[in-house]
C-alpha cells in the first residue's frame, strides 16, 4: 500500500495572523487536538526546528517527531515525519477570507508501517473523526486566542 493522504478544512471567525499564532503555539495544541501533547526541541519557528508530539489514550501512545522544512508565516508550515512509526509529511495551509476570517486547512501524507495497510481501512474513519473535532476545536480555539494564557 502506499502513503495515506488525510485533508481537512474547517472556516476560523479570525484573521489570518491570529490563526497562525495559535496554531504554531506549540505548547498549547494539546487544548485543540485530541488526546495529543506538543513539544517543541528547542526554538521551532522556522526551517529546522524540530517538534515532539505524543498522541494516545489511557497511557498508551505514539511518538511522532517532526521537523519543521517549510515556514511562511501567516500563510503556511510544512512538516516531515522523521520517527520509527510515524513517517511522511504534512502541515497546514491559513487562507485568507476577507479581513477576520480564514479557512484552517490540515493535512498529512504517511506512509504506513508494514501490515497497517490492512488495517487502515477500519482506522480511517475514526483518525478522520478524530481531525474534524480537532479541528472544529482549533476554530473555537482561534476565537478566544490570547497568546499570552497557556
Amino acid at each position: 500500500m502506499g502513503p495515506v493522504e488525510l485533508r481537512c478544512s474547517v472556516p476560523v471567525q479570525a484573521p489570518p495572523e491570529v490563526v497562525w499564532a495559535a496554531a504554531t503555539d506549540w505548547a498549547r495544541q494539546g487544548e485543540w487536538m485530541l488526546g495529543t501533547e506538543v513539544h517543541p526541541v528547542g526554538a521551532a519557528d522556522g526551517p529546522g526546528g524540530q517538534l515532539l508530539a505524543v498522541t494516545g489514550f489511557a497511557g498508551v501512545g505514539v511518538v511522532d517527531r517532526m521537523e519543521i522544512v517549510e515556514w511562511r508565516p501567516p500563510r503556511s508550515c510544512r512538516v516531515r515525519h522523521v520517527g520509527a512509526l510515524v513517517v511522511g509529511s504534512g502541515g497546514f495551509d491559513v487562507v485568507r477570507c476577507g479581513n477576520a476570517a480564514s479557512t484552517f486547512v490540515w493535512w498529512e501524507r504517511l506512509t504506513l508501517p508494514a501490515g497497517a495497510g490492512l488495517v487502515w481501512p477500519v482506522v480511517r474513519p475514526a483518525f478522520s473523526w478524530g481531525l474534524r473535532r480537532s479541528l472544529d476545536a482549533f476554530a473555537e480555539f482561534c476565537r478566544r486566542y490570547d497568546r499570552r494564557s497557556g
